[in-house]
């Protein structure tokens, strides 16, 4: 521990500075301090007045060091394996980072002012060490979550079994080869995979840095960093994953994409690999598809009261248009198939035409669109009208033509779903008029529109209630109206973070929708290719709940956070 004469004093003079602790604060910590007996630095640490984190942004400003924020940085296999966990746990520190062309080790400190302790590192690994300061309490749930974490461990173990294959510096296709066969790269690969698998990530990103390669995955729509790799192994992951994904391992200059299937315990995946030449190599993107779990009831999506029982209207009419309308990655397919769950009965015919086929719908006609061969959305929709089809599902309207064989085909008789890339329901109308539709044609064929996002759940295992502050009640009341429950205190809920939810305070979505049914005044007013406003707001006086009431509504629930909502659906 520090023998510093009182260290803490300068950490204290630094948040009365920065004006973390107030004048009265300081006064009221320094009586407490002499009445009780007790250090300041000991208060501090246990005093509700300043949070971990402030106080060690605090003492690394004193000992002019830099912060680290453990909880979103991405840990390093190799700079792991120079300390074993009695070592880090005795001095409550971290290595995150190693530079080996430096010969540096950065370590993440509780108590960056222990010499002992940064002496004893440096003779133990007999590298140059970088210090930075973070709380103790992100210093402990790191040791345990990376000493124990099989990502880490097992890729740094795997890297370790790399190094005595003394890779050269450049490598010809042959070389590859022989590299790639090794267990300790099939090794990196499958436990990047694995942890994918097993943590929901919906993307996994490796990215060639200048000095190393990152590892990201994409979990509940957020990336996260967690892991880097060394850049001599880069080559050989790359060429490994080619390889699975039936790709071209000796040509680097032009993208490629492939697929596979992977399967680990009983869940199967179908990964989509993406390979783009970047200038400090090749950047592989994998889309993990879950091919087990079945498909979510719209209910269970997030649809429920009037939202719900006007979908499922225009769903039962015999024909016409439903468009669900959103950003990429707002669940848009995911709506559309357990719509086709729904309406999937022997004595219908049902047709797709997407791109790609996320997931196989038995009993579906699913086709994969094709451009290369002349099968696109167009192509596909007119042949489909020669298959005596009852629901048809395209895509997406992208142009002129798939929109008017939509329309065509609604005129004729049959259901028709696809998707718009636009922020709300209302705004599918211009866009559709845009791409050439007629507005009497749309105010004759248009069932409804569906605006849709997707918003993080709150960990069920962490989640608190807490008081919010009096702006927010009023913002909530002001969006919500009348729909704004009559009850005494506001209560909302957050995740405080745990080992379940990966200290994110977040497991699993759900969707927040705004259901536009297209009534007899919305059709007139389709007729005079009004503004998305004007339709929006005749949706909303006859009684159509927005997307952002819907969050708000979810919020009050204890579903999701008022800042869930707001990040995606802020206008």
């Amino acid at each position: 521990m520090p023998t510093d004469t009182n260290p803490a004093r300068t950490v204290f003079d630094v948040l009365v500075a920065d004006g973390v602790i107030s004048k009265d604060q300081a006064d009221q910590l320094r009586v407490k301090a002499a009445t009780d007996n007790i250090p300041l630095d000991k208060l501090l640490e246990t005093s509700t007045v300043v949070n971990p984190e402030q106080l060690a942004q605090a003492r690394a400003k004193m000992l002019g060091i830099p912060y680290v924020p453990l909880a979103s940085t991405a840990f390093s296999p190799e700079a792991l394996n120079f300390l074993p966990q009695p070592v880090v746990e005795r001095f409550q520190l971290i290595p995150f980072a190693y530079d080996d062309s430096e010969k540096s080790l950065s370590i993440a400190m509780a108590h960056p002012e222990n010499v002992e302790a940064l002496q004893f590192v440096q003779q133990k690994t007999g590298l140059h060490i970088k210090t930075f300061a973070a709380s103790a309490q992100e210093v402990a749930r790191a040791i345990a979550t990376q000493y124990r974490q099989e990502l880490v461990g097992e890729v740094g173990k795997a890297i370790k079994e790399t190094e005595e294959l003394k890779p050269v510096k450049t490598i010809d296709s042959a070389k590859i080869g022989e590299i790639i066969k090794e267990a300790p790269i099939a090794k990196i690969v499958s436990t990047i995979l694995e942890y994918a698998v097993m943590n929901r990530a919906s993307d996994i990103h490796m990215e060639p840095l200048d000095d190393r390669v990152r590892v990201r995955y994409r979990i509940d729509g957020i990336l996260y960093d967690r892991l880097t790799l060394p850049k001599s192994v880069q080559e050989a992951v790359v060429s490994r994953i080619k390889i699975l994904a039936e790709m071209k391992i000796d040509e680097h200059r032009t993208p490629q994409d492939g697929r596979f299937n992977y399967k680990y315990a009983d869940k199967e995946v179908d990964l989509r690999v993406s390979v783009l030449p970047t200038v400090h190599g090749e950047k592989i993107v994998m889309r993990l598809l879950r091919k087990s779990g079945g498909i979510p009831t719209l209910p269970e999506l997030g649809l429920a009261g009037i939202a719900l029982k006007n979908l499922e209207t225009a769903m039962l009419r015999p024909h016409g248009i439903i468009i669900v309308c959103g950003p990429t990655g707002s669940g848009k397919t995911t709506t559309l198939y357990s719509v086709l769950s729904k309406l999937n009965t022997p004595n219908v015919n049902i047709m797709s035409l997407e791109d790609p086929v996320e997931y196989e719908i038995a009993g579906v006609n699913q086709v994969q669109i094709n451009p290369g061969v002349g099968l696109t959305f167009a192509s596909g929709l007119r042949a489909f009208l020669r298959q005596d089809p009852n629901v048809i599902l395209v895509g997406e309207i992208r142009d002129n033509e798939t929109t008017d064989l939509a329309i065509q085909a609604a005129l004729t008789g049959h259901l028709v779903f696809s998707t718009l890339h636009t922020s709300s329901a209302a705004g599918a109308l211009p866009r559709l008029l845009d791409l050439g539709a007629e507005g009497f044609l749309l105010a004759s064929t248009m069932n409804a529109l569906v605006g849709q996002r997707i918003v993080r759940k709150i960990c069920t295992h962490c989640k608190v209630a807490y008081t919010p502050a009096q702006e927010v009640v009023t913002e909530i009341q002001q969006v919500l109206g009348k729909l704004f429950p009559a009850q005494g205190a506001v209560q909302l809920y957050k995740g405080q973070g745990c080992s379940e939810c990966g200290d994110s305070g977040y497991v699993g979505r759900i969707g927040i929708f705004e259901v536009l049914p297209v009534t007899d005044r919305i059709s007139k007013l389709m007729l005079a290719h009004p503004e998305a406003s004007a339709l929006e707001e005749e949706a909303i006086k006859e009684g159509m709940i927005t997307m952002r009431q819907d969050g708000y509504m979810k919020v009050l629930q204890g579903i999701t956070t008022i800042e869930e909502v707001l990040r995606v659906a802020q206008e």
